[in-house]
Parts: structure tokens; C-alpha cells; sequence
């Protein structure tokens, strides 16, 4: 038997195997081998074989697999309180298993007992039960119209009969059927994957009232990568977000479809039978555990502020290499400047442009002080610690926000087992993130606007002193125009993006939920931004790296001539037209894993120590 030695919310690093005695390690976070502290071994779980995962399937996350990370079969603890933005991304690409801790299982056999024990007193009422006037889903989402619905009761004897106890059980399984009423696209296995993880990790917390045979039969769905198929439009944001949820529990009951690595998508009930597992079988209480919350908004939340977060950070290289490429000046980012509007983000990316450009450290034989003709540069090459700035600042707002909501409790009603009750309230409502990821689409979106900006300025020859569109032979090629077409057109639909889903309410459900946060749009539309800063970012690079080449032989700072050899490792230069969306796609991808970061992080390290 495997006994896996860490707190909660850690990455398990250390085990025993049957009768052998082994230290038990405590880590904060999730540590691959290759990076574990030293003096410390990382041993994966030896129990379980776990075939290589397929990705072959249609998805619409744009994570790579990263090429090292943990084994298959790594576990991570969950207990409601520690999970991270990055620990859910890490899970959703599959780097690790999920366990339970005995302190977690007691939390939820202790919640659920409460219900049990209202179940056994025989005073009378499903009230008592859903803790009135919470809304009783097998009537309120039905097709019949009834004003009276969301506060109904099923039973007002003095007494629970057996039968009355079934149709109890009967409402929240047709709560699961009747809100699985999501449309449009599935969710790709990755972001499922965060969705149920991130699921299991708030009823881990002990206030829901489910049972542990029923979460235990998550993680193990989880931990076999057996994957409900969850359509991702449908939900309102309150009371959580019922279709998605609803969808990813019908799976779990062997209903609609499910995926699978070996399988693919094909009915759920095939699904588990072919991985051991047996579907859920709902009890009192469970059906509102597993649909009322705002995972599916935090969730892809959450991969939005992370692909943010790296995308920020490899835009302040970008706009240094096209900064150096117009021959601008470092004089702005001057460490004074700076200090007397001390905002964390403006300081840090002024450190990095230092760090990036002429220095004694760091020395270029394209611009120096000396060299440079102008006065002072435009808004978008001087102003970017101001711009970019605020937008690192927005995204830690986000994640604080984020962090705080992976690991709240967003049932209702919520069961608390210190004092035996039960209580219904509003903690299902998606506001916090649906605000929070507004924010964070208008942030990161100026990230794109201002480089596209910067695209402009490189294909102008009136502004950059370079040939138009960066390629020679102008009447014979079209270099770059068409590419900051592109730009320009991903810009403009970030402007309709960034319009707030939350600013907008809809009343539903006979007017009870008369006040929702739209946060799964705000989700979606987040991410969508996103993605499309990140391609704007990608053609700037390859405008910036196909500048440099009219300033050869001359060679550029240490750091920055690093970003120039790693994407002419998967570009060439551009000597005359040819299809640009493959040159892209390459740039894109190396955003995405974030090797232009990694290639000047070294540099910056060694510069930081001395500024």
C-alpha cells in the first residue's frame, strides 16, 4: 500500500512501499525531479500504470505539454485551502494525480453527517434539509412554469418516510439531467481536467455535505483522466455555474459522453467501465454540491492570468529588441524617473529595459547615448514601464483575487459541522471573478494595442529609417504589411472583447436569481484576449528580429542578440515573400513556452545584482 507523506495543497514527494520505511517530505508546491531541493528525492507512484496521454483530440487550450515536468502518476494533495493558479494549470495538463488527506476525508464524513443527521431527526422538511428559501433544482429548472418554484418544499409531513427520503434523493439526481443544458463547443480535456479538479478541491473543504464515496469517485475519475464532455456556453455565473457543472457530474453518472486517452470521446458509461471506475449514485444533498459553485469561471480563469502573467513578462524583451532596432534611447528608464512614481510594475519593467539595453554590462554596437540623434522617443517605445506596468499590476490584482476564490467554498447552502447546521446564502455568485477577469481583458489587451503601435513604427520608413516593411525589394515584395494588418485586425476585436460581461444582468429563475455575473463570458472572452495579445506579440518579435538584420554586422546587447538566435532557430529571415502564418505559428509557440523569458532571464539576473 502507498502512503504519501505532504501537507495539503503540496506535491507529493515522498512514499512508502509496502513494509519499507521512508522519510516523509514536506514541499511547498509542485516539484518535478529535476528540480527538487537537494538532499531531497522525488519518487513517483509506483502503484498504477498510466498509458502516455494522447492530445490528439480537437482542443481549444493552446498549452503546450511541456517536454519535462513530472511522470505520469505524481500525485498532489488537495485540501481546499492551498490550491494555486498554477498548481490548477499544472493539473489540467496532466503533470499529476490527486489524493485526499485522511484531515480531508474526516472534514467531509463530519459535513455530511449533518445531513444525515437532518435526514434522521424526522422533523418534517425538505426545508430544513436545502435550509430555505434555497432553491430546490428539480423544480425550478423544469419546463413547467411556476412562479412558486424556486422556494418549494417536496415534504411538509411531520416525518421523513423512506419514500419521501428517495424522491429526495430522485430531486437532485434530475438536477443533474435538467441543468446539462449547456451548448456550443466541449471544453478541451485540458481545461475539464481544471474544471474537476478545481471542483474536488472546494468540496475537499468540508461544507458542502457530499459524501466521500462520492468524491473519492471523482479523484479516481480524475486520476484515470476520464473527462466529461462540458459545452462551454450556458452558464449566468449565479447560482454558480450549473450547466458546465452539471455536465462535467452527468459524465461522472454515466450518462452523455466522456473522454478518455484511450478512448476518446464515446459514451460515458463505456468510458468508466473500460478504466474500472462505477458511476456516481447521488444522495441527499449531492446534487447541489456537485453543480453550485463558480468553478468553471476560475477555472479558465485561471489559465487566463497565467498565460497573462507570461505573456507580460516576455513583452517587456519584445519592445527592448524593437526599442533597439529604432535606435532609441535608455534614458527614460533611468532609475530616478522611476522611484518618484514608485508603482511596483512601472519600476520592474523600467529594471528590465535597463537591463536589456546598453550598458557597461551589456554593451551594443547598434545604439549607445552617444549615437543617439533624437530628443525623445514616442509614447510607445518611452512609455512602456507606465504601460506595461499597470498591466503586470492588474494581473496580480487578478491572481489575488483567483487564488482567494480556488479555494472558497461556493456551494449552497453550506453545511458547517462545528455547529450542526446548514445555511443558505450568496457565496455561489460569480461577481468576484467575473470582475476580476474584466479587468484583467482591458489590462492585458493595452499590451497588444501599444505593439502593434510598435509593428507601425518598424514598417514605416519614415519612422523607423529602415526599408517599408522591412524587406528589400520593395515593388516586388510585401514584407510585413500584411502581417500588421493582422495585428491591427486581433487588436480590434480585443476592443469589442474588453467590453465587461459583468457590467450585465439578466433575471432568471422566477426572478429569485434576479442579479447574475455573466463571469463564464468574462472567463472566456479573458482568454480569448489573451491569445490574441500573444500573436500581436509574436509578429512584433518577428518584425523586430527581421530589423536587426539591416543593422548586421553590427551586434546588438548580449541578452537580446539570445531572443534574435532562438527565433532564427525556427525562422529564417525574410528575404522575399513566402507564407508568413507558419512563421507565426512558430513565434507563437515559442511565447507560449516561454523560451524568449527564459533566454534573457539569466542576463537580467546577472544585471539585477549590480542596478
Amino acid at each position: 500500500m502507498l502512503e504519501h507523506g505532504v501537507r495539503y495543497g503540496q506535491a507529493v514527494t515522498s512514499t512508502e512501499v509496502q513494509q519499507q520505511d521512508t522519510t516523509r517530505v514536506q514541499i511547498r508546491g509542485a516539484v518535478p525531479p529535476n528540480h527538487a531541493p537537494p538532499g531531497i528525492t522525488v519518487v513517483a507512484h509506483m502503484g498504477v500504470e498510466v498509458p502516455q496521454q494522447n492530445y490528439g483530440v480537437p482542443s481549444r487550450s493552446t498549452f503546450q505539454h511541456p517536454s519535462q515536468g513530472l511522470q505520469e502518476g505524481w500525485y498532489f494533495s488537495l485540501d481546499g485551502n492551498h490550491l494555486t493558479t498554477a498548481d490548477l494549470v499544472n493539473l489540467g495538463k496532466g503533470l499529476y494525480k490527486i489524493k485526499l488527506s485522511a484531515e480531508v476525508e474526516e472534514h467531509v464524513i463530519r459535513a455530511k453527517n449533518v445531513i444525515d443527521k437532518i435526514l434522521s431527526e424526522k422533523q418534517g422538511s425538505c426545508r430544513k434539509i436545502l435550509s430555505a428559501p434555497q432553491v430546490l433544482y428539480k423544480t425550478h429548472l423544469s419546463t413547467t412554469s411556476n412562479s412558486q418554484t424556486p422556494n418549494s418544499t417536496i415534504a411538509k409531513t411531520k416525518e421523513l418516510s423512506k419514500d419521501t427520503r428517495n424522491k429526495i434523493v430522485d430531486l437532485h439526481q434530475a438536477g443533474k439531467t435538467e441543468s446539462a443544458i449547456g451548448v456550443g463547443p466541449p471544453l478541451s480535456p485540458e481545461r475539464t481536467r481544471m474544471l474537476l479538479a478545481l471542483r474536488i478541491n472546494v468540496l475537499a473543504k468540508g461544507h458542502s455535505g457530499i459524501s466521500l464515496e462520492t468524491l473519492q469517485k471523482m479523484v479516481a475519475a480524475f486520476n484515470a483522466s476520464c473527462l466529461s464532455w462540458v459545452p462551454e456556453q450556458g452558464t449566468v455565473g449565479a447560482s454558480g455555474d450549473l450547466a458546465p457543472l452539471a455536465h462535467l457530474a452527468l459524465g461522472l453518472m454515466g450518462e452523455g459522453r466522456m473522454w478518455s486517452p484511450q478512448t476518446g470521446w464515446t459514451d460515458a458509461m463505456t468510458v468508466l467501465e473500460g478504466h474500472g471506475l462505477t458511476p456516481i449514485s447521488l444522495k441527499p444533498k449531492e446534487g447541489l454540491s456537485l453543480i453550485n459553485g463558480t468553478q468553471m469561471i476560475s477555472s479558465l480563469g485561471a489559465e487566463a492570468v497565467e498565460r497573462a502573467e507570461a505573456i507580460t513578462r516576455q513583452a517587456d524583451v519584445i519592445a527592448a529588441l524593437t526599442l533597439e532596432t529604432l535606435k532609441g534611447t535608455n534614458k527614460a528608464f533611468d532609475i530616478d524617473v522611476h522611484a518618484v512614481r514608485p508603482h511596483p510594475g512601472q519600476i520592474l519593467v523600467a529594471q528590465r529595459f535597463r537591463s536589456l539595453l546598453h550598458s557597461k554590462f551589456f554593451p551594443s554596437e547598434i545604439t549607445d547615448e552617444k549615437s543617439y540623434q533624437g530628443v525623445q522617443d514616442a509614447y510607445t517605445l518611452r512609455c512602456c514601464p507606465q504601460v506595461h506596468g499597470i498591466a503586470k499590476d492588474t494581473i496580480a490584482f487578478v491572481k489575488n483575487i483567483l487564488n482567494t476564490e480556488l479555494n472558497s467554498a461556493t456551494d449552497n447552502p453550506l453545511v458547517f459541522p462545528q455547529r450542526g447546521i446548514t445555511i443558505s446564502a450568496g457565496n455561489f455568485h460569480g461577481e468576484y471573478p467575473a470582475k476580476a477577469l474584466d479587468y484583467l481583458a482591458i489590462g492585458v489587451h493595452e499590451l497588444g494595442s501599444i505593439s502593434e503601435r510598435r509593428i507601425e513604427r518598424l514598417c514605416n520608413p519614415s519612422l523607423s529609417n529602415l526599408p517599408a516593411f522591412l524587406v528589400n525589394e520593395g515593388g516586388l515584395n510585401s514584407g510585413f504589411m500584411v502581417a500588421h494588418c493582422t495585428a491591427a485586425a486581433l487588436v480590434s476585436e480585443n476592443k469589442v472583447l474588453c467590453h465587461p460581461a459583468s457590467v450585465d444582468s439578466l433575471s432568471t429563475s422566477a426572478a429569485t436569481e434576479d442579479h447574475v455575473s455573466m463571469g463564464g463570458w468574462a472567463a472566456r472572452k479573458a482568454l480569448k484576449v489573451v491569445e490574441h495579445v500573444e500573436q500581436v506579440l509574436a509578429i512584433e518579435l518577428l518584425a523586430a528580429c527581421q530589423a536587426l538584420e539591416f543593422h548586421r554586422p553590427l551586434k546588438t546587447t548580449a541578452p537580446l542578440e539570445k531572443v534574435y538566435e532562438l527565433l532564427r532557430s525556427v525562422v529564417r529571415p525574410w528575404d522575399k515573400d513566402r507564407v508568413m502564418s507558419s512563421d507565426i505559428e512558430a513565434a507563437h509557440k515559442l511565447l507560449l513556452e516561454e523560451k524568449v523569458w527564459k533566454a534573457v532571464l539569466p542576463y537580467m539576473e546577472q544585471f539585477k545584482k549590480s542596478d
